[in-house]
């Protein structure tokens, strides 16, 4: 074997692993969240329901009190939260006309049931939803795995328990 080969080897080997790992990083970067296909979005298509939470944790992981900070935005609260869906779990309907949010799903996979669009929204690990004005919706696993999701949003009223 000569010289050449030996070192040209392991230059090689690092460039496959540097690859490979870029590759690793580009296929897990995060998904935009499954949407509503445009044919399928109507205003008010899907009625109210009112289904009770179900199999449903809701853990305040920490907030702010965004009118004690630089923004002062009155009346409002910067929320983190963890929510764990067990199989079969709902959350129920709510709406965010008043409470923007961004949903981060971190495992499994839950179905959205939104008023705006008439096919359920199958969303999965890794995924980011916004939820914004004319966003009332609910959601259910219907899976054999246990949902966790990470939710940030800005709530105007501290005693509402909505989800």
């Amino acid at each position: 074997m000569s010289i050449s080969n030996i070192t040209s080897r392991p230059i090689r080997q690092g460039l496959a692993l540097a690859a490979l790992v870029a590759g690793s990083l580009a296929m897990t970067s995060l998904a935009s969240a499954g949407e509503c296909p445009a044919a399928k979005m109507q205003p008010n298509v899907r009625a109210m329901v009112d289904h009770k939470p179900v199999g449903v944790t809701d853990v305040t992981l920490g907030s702010i009190n965004l009118e004690k900070q630089p923004a002062k935005i009155n009346d409002r609260e910067l929320r983190f939260r963890k929510l764990t869906i067990e199989p079969g779990g709902i959350v129920p309907w709510h709406s965010h006309d008043d409470r923007p949010a961004l949903i981060y799903i971190q495992q499994g996979e839950i179905v959205e049931y939104a008023s705006n669009c008439s096919e359920p929204i199958v969303h999965k690990a890794g995924e980011i939803r916004p939820e914004v004005a004319g966003t009332s919706h609910w959601w259910k696993n219907l899976g054999k795995e246990t949902v966790i999701l990470y939710v940030g949003d800005v709530r105007k009223d501290p005693h509402d328990h909505n989800m």
